[in-house]
């Protein structure tokens, strides 16, 4: 294994989103995945049913003990629920890991629709976490709750991509997925450049934790010493071939399979 990941998050019992996928992604892809659980959720494919925080001290001590001791390349965040978890995790990586790359992953919704960030954290979130991030890794709807429009095309993503950088994180990656159309659009944005990634859509249910993973597997690549372009072209690559061989699980939205293996030249 190559590369340390912090993974500060909440769990997903049914095993598709959250802790259990992030973890999943950063194995398959060569780094080794540890954890900080901000919350329990009792979850499945129809989506989520319980959620239960972590005390903050405890979270705090998981992050305070991994770091201490087998330290991190690489940073990302997931589910942190409410404005005293964004405080607590961003005093943490301010106090014992400054400076590493974070993916900021403003996990606000479950796929079935449960709200993951309550309404008022939002601000907190753009005020302390979003500085902070070397890329930050909203789906639309998300763009939409931390930018204040809609985001209708492709032209809008754009819009939304320099409004989100003007928030502070160093790059923005905005999915398009829950636009119309055949075609999935996602948009790399730095502050000196945008570039567009087009595939064809896949059409399966089977999404559940598809933000999650591409979130990792970035900062499985980040970890490893890729640039950020080259992190991102690898977690695409990766996440659609999970989303393609997707076992199937499931009434609702089921989930990938994070055992696949995606083209191994895909970077060169």
């Amino acid at each position: 294994m190559k590369g340390r990941v912090l993974i500060i998050a909440g769990s997903d019992s049914g095993g598709g989103a959250g802790i259990q996928a992030d973890l999943k992604a950063v194995t398959a892809l060569g780094a080794f995945g540890m954890t900080a659980i901000t919350a329990l959720t009792a979850q499945n494919t129809l989506g989520v049913h319980g959620v239960l925080p972590v005390p903050l001290d405890f979270l705090r001590q998981q992050i305070a003990v991994v770091l201490d001791d087998l330290g991190a390349d690489a940073l990302k965040t997931g589910m942190l629920a409410d404005s005293a978890t964004i405080e607590a995790v961003c005093d943490e990586i301010a106090a014992r890991a400054p400076g590493l790359p974070l993916v900021a992953d403003p996990v606000m919704v479950a796929k079935g629709g449960h709200p993951l960030l309550v309404p008022d954290a939002a601000e907190t979130l753009k005020r302390r976490l979003l500085p902070i991030a070397a890329v930050l890794t909203p789906n639309l709807p998300e763009a939409e709750a931390l930018c204040g429009f809609a985001i209708a095309d492709v032209g809008a993503m754009h819009r939304a991509a320099k409004a989100l950088l003007a928030l502070g994180p160093k790059a923005v990656l905005l999915k398009g997925g829950h636009l119309p159309g055949d075609e999935v659009v996602d948009l790399l944005a730095t502050g000196t450049r945008m570039e567009i990634f087009r595939d064809r859509r896949i059409a399966t249910r089977h999404t559940h934790g598809t933000g999650c993973t591409l979130a990792s597997a970035v900062a499985a690549g980040l970890a490893q010493g890729l640039s950020l372009r080259d992190a991102v072209i690898r977690a695409r690559a990766y996440v659609r071939a999970a989303i393609a061989a997707a076992p199937g699980y499931g009434a609702g939205h089921g989930p990938l399979d994070h055992a696949v293996t995606c083209d191994p030249g895909i970077l060169r």
